[in-house]
């Protein structure tokens, strides 16, 4: 059976500017059924995930591209009722650059919907390869939204997550957010040949090449936004940036625009293009060279 065939996608009803439509749960393989990324805590989910299962059928993989709540948070639930083993690269904070682990513990926060408790039963490695529903799924970190993300690899379609998607860019926010490792892992992705994508939210994207060249180039306009921006108002912060360049974003995601550009100002800094006033990051002021 082509692999096309041994998915299903089955969406939460948990719609928001940042989840778009709802989570996206996939139902991998027959009769012995693996789920990747179970969504929120939902009744209705919940029991949506066991009606699209045919007679016979049972779960008996999870698979989880990262613990963010809307991802995660259905996992013991489902768990407890199905005796499934839970696989995901680890916690909510592992995987995390050397430089965001200690931005970390110098007391920056902001990892808008992390699953604090989540544990997965075996923590899977960049590359690996396990035996899942009949078919042969691969394991590629992806750090950039999350530094625990992966992303699940069967053949040339790509389970994304929220690496790549159709309808919105990724949510980059520090310290848990990585735009160094975002653009990083977007480069080593196009490098690989791909069918499509079936994201965390949203359509599936039909045309992987083109949307990750959109994606990284929407990374690099706002990079030159924002030192254009630092050369006209020098000692700015992250949220007075946001406000100049993201001028058509609704009051209420200025937060998560502010968030990006605290993700690009690490990275100039991290690269010397930008230097930052000492004091706590999240208010720091920034300086164009």
């Amino acid at each position: 059976m082509p692999t096309k065939d041994l998915i299903r996608l089955v969406r939460a009803n948990n719609p928001s500017p940042l989840t778009g439509s709802g989570t996206n749960s996939y139902l991998l393989g027959r009769g012995e059924v693996a789920v990747i990324d179970p969504g929120p805590d939902l009744d209705s989910h919940f029991a949506a995930l066991f009606a699209a299962l045919e007679p016979g059928e049972r779960i008996t993989t999870i698979l989880v591209t990262h613990a963010h709540l809307d991802h995660s948070a259905l996992v013991p639930r489902l768990k407890a009722a199905t005796g499934a083993e839970v696989l995901a690269f680890g916690p909510a904070h592992s995987g995390r650059s050397a430089i965001m682990s200690e931005l970390a513990g110098q007391g920056l926060t902001g990892s808008e919907g992390a699953d604090a408790g989540f544990q997965p039963d075996l923590r899977l490695t960049d590359g690996e390869v396990v035996s899942i529903a009949g078919l042969e799924i691969e394991t590629l970190h992806l750090p950039g939204h999350m530094g625990c993300h992966v992303g699940f690899a069967a053949g040339d379609i790509l389970f994304s997550g929220d690496h790549v998607m159709q309808w919105s860019s990724t949510l980059v926010s520090p310290p848990d957010g990585d735009m160094t490792a975002y653009m990083a892992t977007l480069g080593a992705l196009a490098r690989r040949k791909w069918s499509r994508f079936l994201p965390g939210h949203g359509p599936e994207v039909t045309d992987p090449v083109t949307r990750m060249a959109e994606l990284a180039e929407h990374r690099l306009l706002r990079e030159r936004a924002i030192l254009q921006a630092l050369r006209a108002v020098d000692g700015a912060t992250a949220a007075e940036l946001a406000k100049l360049i993201y001028t058509a974003t609704p009051p209420h995601l200025m937060y998560a625009a502010s968030r990006n550009v605290l993700a690009h100002l690490i990275d100039l800094s991290c690269r010397n293009l930008v230097h930052m006033s000492p004091g706590p990051l999240a208010t720091a002021s920034f300086h164009a060279p």
